[in-house]
């Protein structure tokens, strides 16, 4: 499955639409003021469907997940030197980059490959093309890159 993450230009908050293969909404994720980065994920049919919420004074950067209203957990970004790297705490999956944070791989503790993030650099807002092998973890590869974003444009202010 692919999904194609866009941001919009035009917009005082964090907002975003994920689009499917068909160039379908499947997804629009809307930011709230708040100290941290707090955004609501919503399916096709407007329905709130998730939440992440960036835990501030914390040394590393971290994200509060939830499924709807119920917290399932968090992802935190990991101490490296030349490559980003998160951990997602309740799935069991690493998250590595590369060395531009451009490019992400996710994989579980085997090493099988959940899904990819690539960034598409030649657009005017932040734009990544996640490549996911099961479409039951579409939700949760989209929050991780919505927390990776996130984390990259509070360490840019």
């Amino acid at each position: 499955m692919k999904l194609l993450f866009r941001q919009r230009i035009f917009s005082w908050l964090d907002s975003y639409d994920i689009f499917d293969e068909n160039g379908e909404t499947v997804y629009m994720v809307k930011g709230q003021l708040s100290f941290g980065h707090k955004l609501f994920i919503y399916d096709r049919y407007n329905e709130h469907v998730g939440t992440i919420k960036e835990e501030i004074l914390t040394f590393l950067p971290r994200f509060s997940l939830y499924e709807k209203d119920q917290y399932i957990g968090k992802i935190t970004k990991e101490f490296t030197l030349f490559k980003p790297s998160f951990i997602l705490d309740y799935k069991d999956w690493q998250i590595e980059g590369n060395f531009w944070e451009w490019d992400y791989q996710i994989v579980d503790h085997s090493g099988n490959i959940i899904g990819l993030i690539n960034k598409e650099i030649f657009h005017m807002s932040d734009t990544y093309s996640l490549t996911i092998e099961h479409e039951e973890d579409a939700f949760y590869v989209l929050m991780i890159v919505l927390a990776i974003d996130a984390q990259k444009c509070s360490r840019n202010k």
